[in-house]
């Protein structure tokens, strides 16, 4: 079996100053480490229990099917703090068919990032029997 110790996700952005204004200061990530020196020097947030590192550079966007999702306490403080850091929601919070609100936003090269609330009355909160 794999034992796996700590994981991140990979981002390799096209332009990527502009990605970590995005993920630092726009996003707000907290920075975990950073290394290298240069444009193309990485960057890695916090992710909750995971984390994001943006370095490199690449040649064209990640392909559609890429997503981030990223669970948060409050949505609605979540979308009023992103507006006004100036990102661009590309769907407002919706509580979906199966119970968790979500919010759409999309990265500079159009990473969608899924951003979830899980409600107090879902059943992921719900642990029966205690």
């Amino acid at each position: 079996m794999v034992h796996v110790l700590s994981s991140r996700t990979l981002i390799h952005p096209t332009d990527p100053e502009r990605s970590r204004v995005f993920y630092g200061e726009r996003l707000g990530l907290a920075v975990y480490r950073e290394f290298g020196t240069g444009p193309e020097r990485g960057t890695v947030y916090f992710l909750g229990g995971g984390f994001l590192e943006v370095s490199g550079r690449a040649d064209a966007p990640a392909p559609p099917a890429v997503q981030l999702w990223l669970q948060v306490a409050d949505l609605t403080a979540a979308h009023d703090e992103l507006l006004a850091h100036g990102v661009e929601i590309v769907r407002p919070p919706v509580r979906e068919p199966w119970g968790l609100v979500e919010m759409w936003i999309t990265d500079p090269d159009g990473i969608r990032i899924v951003l979830v609330e899980v409600p107090a009355d879902h059943p992921l909160r719900c642990r029966p029997g205690i």
